[in-house]
């Protein structure tokens, strides 16, 4: 469905901000009107987040942000709810795809999606008490608990030699915490259920009231392995609202910076996945030595090890020497080479290969319905990555290509990773020269108003929401691709064997501690 089209069908979108399109909505309307939007014009759901607009006009707002990527577009559609009742009929008895975010909302503001299908809680946990509602600025952000104990039923299936298996929130490995639920039948799993936001941090509301540059520590630390990533989606909303134009040498010198965190993260990948999902330990023990000269490369640039700190509002604090030019390519050019070598000769082996085709299989069906984003959706057949439906950065002059797969397993999403990091390598190289020499920053004129920016991060597309009122974060939204994808684990577990679960897991590498925001 075109712009034009839309306009057609909804009047009210008519109004458009730089490349948004805005449109207010009755609630009575609302889940028709996304459902309408989704599954006749074909636009995927991006996000969906509310906001406590008491203070002006007694009522939650509630936001939904569709994508149109052939025209380069976003749509937020919005409506409000009563501040004293705040309902509305439920978007996921239509559209899979906002079943989580509905739940968030849900336990963050107490606003309640009628009809949802599954209407738990998803970030309190049992100790929360009934009536916690965080994010409604009422609440402080200091408020001390009392102590509940509120049931969460898990799902359960009973039956002849069907037994359950509780798999965390403490792991084996040095990971972050949640807890899994299987319902096994002897080796092979019938239903999968995870529970997170154990390191649920309360970022969002620590952000109110910051001037962006206070915040950007915050968000830089969503994610520990996607800092530059999400900073970059964060400063793109900054600046879109203060209608800031950025140096293009600070553009490439961003693209370079979120490539080399892609080149980081996939060679972690590709040797963890092989290395300690299969114990295949020979890619583990070469791969990690390979991904610790990237990370290396990180602290000689930047002072840490994480690719944070270089992108700031307006562009990046510094530019880099000629000398730190020639460091990134040869040691980015060494590290994919000598990954490459060693991908050749691990998948030579046909036990490991064995054990990557055919398992965990996510279908595009059921990616679409789920609203998958980044790698696992691109290689079950979904051709979708914000550097091309929305271009930012250097990215429309640089080149490069989409890469996807048809399986939707395990191998699919290894060779996925095999051939980004040849095209972020051939990105990176091309960047980190461009526009060499020219300013790296301007300032920043700060107004008041709302926009989102997006980033297409190795993980997946982040999409950050940001209201700024006086200078200063109204609200901050900034939503991590792991968030998306976490729930895929009910479709891609089951008729696996409970063996392949971290394998799985492995292959789709989500963030714990994005999600629990």
């Amino acid at each position: 469905m075109t712009y034009e089209q839309i306009k057609l069908f909804l009047p009210s979108a008519s109004s458009r901000v730089n490349d948004e399109i805005r449109c207010r909505v009755e609630a009575p309307l609302f889940a028709g009107i996304v459902e309408r939007l989704m599954k006749e014009g074909g636009l995927p759901l991006s996000s969906l987040y509310a906001t406590d607009d008491r203070a002006t006009d007694k009522s939650f707002g509630i936001h939904v942000i569709l994508s149109l990527d052939e025209e380069r577009l976003w749509m937020t559609l919005s409506t409000s709810v009563s501040g004293n009742d705040p309902t509305y009929p439920s978007l996921t008895r239509s559209v899979m795809a906002a079943h989580w975010y509905e739940r968030y909302a849900q336990d963050m503001f107490g606003i309640v999606p009628e009809g949802h299908p599954d209407p738990r809680r998803l970030v309190h946990h049992e100790n929360i008490p009934v009536g916690t509602h965080p994010l409604r600025k009422d609440f402080r952000w200091d408020t001390k608990l009392d102590h509940a104990q509120v049931p969460y039923p898990l799902h359960h299936v009973e039956g002849e030699g069907i037994y359950e298996i509780p798999v965390g929130p403490i792991h084996a490995g040095i990971i972050e915490p949640g807890h899994f639920r299987f319902n096994v039948a002897g080796e092979r799993i019938i239903t999968l259920e995870g529970k997170l936001f154990f390191t649920h941090k309360g970022v969002e509301k620590l952000l109110e009231g910051k001037t962006p540059l206070e915040a950007l520590p915050f968000i830089e630390r969503l994610s520990g392995d996607m800092a530059a990533s999400h900073a970059l989606a964060f400063c793109q909303a900054i600046e879109k609202i203060s209608e800031t134009v950025v140096p293009p040498r600070a553009k490439a010198i961003r693209t370079a910076l979120c490539e080399l965190e892609r080149i980081t993260m996939h060679l972690h990948d590709l040797a963890n996945i092989t290395g300690m999902g299969t114990g295949y330990t020979l890619m583990a023990a070469n791969g990690f030595r390979i991904k610790e000269r990237l990370v290396r490369l990180s602290q000689t640039l930047l002072g840490n090890r994480f690719w944070r700190g270089a992108i700031v509002p307006g562009g990046v604090s510094r530019d880099w020497t000629s000398g730190e030019c020639a460091l990134i390519k040869t040691t980015a050019t060494e590290a994919v080479k000598e990954m490459q070598d060693l991908v050749k000769m691990a998948l030579q082996s046909d036990g490991l290969r064995e054990r990557l085709e055919t398992t965990g299989i996510l279908t595009r069906e059921a990616a679409v319905a789920y609203g998958a984003v980044g790698l696992p959706a691109r290689a079950s057949g979904v051709a979708r990555d914000v550097r091309l439906s929305h271009p930012y950065a250097a990215y429309a002059q640089l080149p490069w290509e989409i890469v996807t797969a048809e399986e939707g397993d395990v191998y699919a999403r290894y060779r996925c990773r095999v051939e980004e990091l040849e095209i972020s390598l051939r990105v990176l190289l091309a960047a980190v020269d461009l526009h060499a020499g020219e300013p790296v920053v301007t300032r920043v004129s700060l107004k008041d108003g709302w926009g989102v920016a997006a980033v297409e991060s190795w993980r997946g597309e982040i999409l950050t929401a940001v209201h700024l009122k006086n200078g200063k974060i109204e609200r901050c939204f900034p939503r991590d691709p792991s968030f998306c994808n976490w729930p895929l684990f009910g479709e891609i577990g089951p008729g696996n064997i409970v063996p392949d679960f971290p394998l799985c897991n492995k292959s789709l590498n989500l963030s714990y501690s994005g999600t629990d925001m």
